[in-house]
C-alpha cells in the first residue's frame, strides 16, 4: 500500500499502521498538544539567526525571527498549524527559522488562541489584530510592511486565507502573496480524499474533523461565513501558491481552492508533492520533499518582494 510514500515517511506511516492506527480524535487535547511538541524534532535543521524575541501587537503575542542586522527586510507573517487546537511557536520553530535563513526575511509567527478553551472567531480574530499589528509596527524590527507574505500550514493555511479575506473586506491592503501549506478548507471533509486517505496515514480525517469541531459553534450561519471557504469569492485576492500533498486527506480541497481562484481571476499555482502526507512540511528530518518545500516557499517569498 505504502510502496510510493518517501522513504523516510514511509517508516513513520508503517509504525503507524503497525500500532493500530491510532486517532489523535481519541486522545485528549493535552496529549494531543503534548504530541505535537514531541514530534518537532522531525522539523530538521534550526539555524541560529542574528535575533529572536516576543512582542504583543494589538493584544496578541507574536514571536519574531530575525535574520541578520539588515533593515527594510520583508515581512514573513506564519500561521502555524494543528487543527485549531494545539501547535504554536515551540512546533514550528526549525520551519520559522529556516525560513527566515533561506529567504533573508523577518519571520512573525502569531500565537493564537486555541480550542476548546476558545471557540470560533477567537483565532481569526487574534491573527487579523495581529497582522493589523504588524503592518503598522513591522519597521520597527527592521522590516519593511509594504513587503509582507503570509504563510499557513493546515489551520493556519485555513487562517491566512480568512485573514487576507478580511483584510479585502475591512482593510486597503493585503499581503503581497499567499503561500497555503495544505490548508484545512472544508469543515465536513466531503472530497473524495477525505475518503480515500482518511485512515492510514497519520493525520487522520477525523483527527482534522475534530479540529474543526472542537473550535467551531454550532451556529451554522456561522460556518458558512468565514469556517468553509471554499464558498468564498476569492477575486481580488494576490498571488497565491497552493501546496497539497499526494497522500492527504486535504488534497482534493486544496486543489478545488486551486480551480476556484482560476476562475476568480486569481494568479494562482498549484504546487502538488508526491509520496508525501500531511505534515511533510513539518518533516525536513526525514523528508527530500520537506526539504525542497521549504526552499522552494523561501524563493517565492524573494520573489513577491
Amino acid at each position: 500500500m505504502n510502496e510510493k510514500l518517501e522513504a523516510g515517511i514511509k517508516r513513520l506511516v508503517d509504525e503507524f499502521q503497525s500500532n493500530g492506527k491510532p486517532c489523535a480524535s481519541k486522545q485528549s487535547v493535552y496529549q494531543r498538544r503534548a504530541g505535537y511538541i514531541a514530534s518537532s524534532y522531525l522539523g530538521g535543521d534550526s539555524p541560529k539567526l542574528e535575533s529572536e524575541f516576543t512582542d504583543i501587537l494589538n493584544g496578541v503575542q507574536v514571536k519574531i525571527y530575525k535574520p541578520s542586522s539588515g533593515v527594510c527586510l520583508p515581512i514573513i507573517i506564519y500561521f502555524h498549524g494543528g487543527c485549531f487546537i494545539s501547535g504554536g511557536i515551540e512546533t514550528h520553530q526549525p520551519q520559522l527559522r529556516q525560513l527566515a535563513r533561506l529567504s533573508n526575511s523577518i519571520v512573525v509567527c502569531i500565537k493564537y488562541r486555541l480550542a476548546p478553551e476558545y471557540k470560533y472567531p477567537a483565532a481569526h480574530d487574534d491573527v487579523y489584530q495581529a497582522v493589523i499589528g504588524i503592518k503598522q509596527h513591522g519597521n520597527k524590527y527592521g522590516g519593511n510592511p509594504q513587503k509582507i507574505s503570509f504563510i499557513g500550514d493546515s489551520a493556519g493555511g485555513h487562517l491566512a486565507l480568512a485573514t487576507t479575506l478580511r483584510l479585502r473586506r475591512f482593510s486597503s491592503w493585503l499581503p503581497r502573496n499567499l503561500i497555503l501549506i495544505y490548508p484545512m478548507l472544508d469543515p465536513k471533509g466531503r472530497s473524495q480524499s477525505y475518503k480515500k486517505f482518511g485512515t492510514d496515514y497519520i493525520i487522520t480525517a477525523k483527527t482534522l474533523l475534530s479540529g474543526f469541531e472542537l473550535y467551531s459553534n454550532v451556529d451554522s450561519e456561522v460556518i458558512e461565513h468565514e469556517l468553509d471557504l471554499l464558498k468564498c469569492d476569492f477575486g481580488g485576492l494576490p498571488s497565491t501558491t497552493i501546496i497539497t500533498a499526494e497522500f492527504d486527506p486535504l488534497c482534493d480541497e486544496g486543489k478545488r481552492l486551486y480551480q476556484l481562484m482560476q476562475s476568480h481571476g486569481v494568479d494562482v499555482c498549484l504546487d502538488h508533492y508526491l509520496g508525501v502526507i500531511h505534515g511533510f512540511f513539518q518533516l525536513a528530518a526525514i523528508s527530500d520533499s520537506a526539504k525542497l518545500c521549504i526552499n522552494e516557499v523561501a524563493k517565492k517569498v524573494n520573489r513577491a518582494t
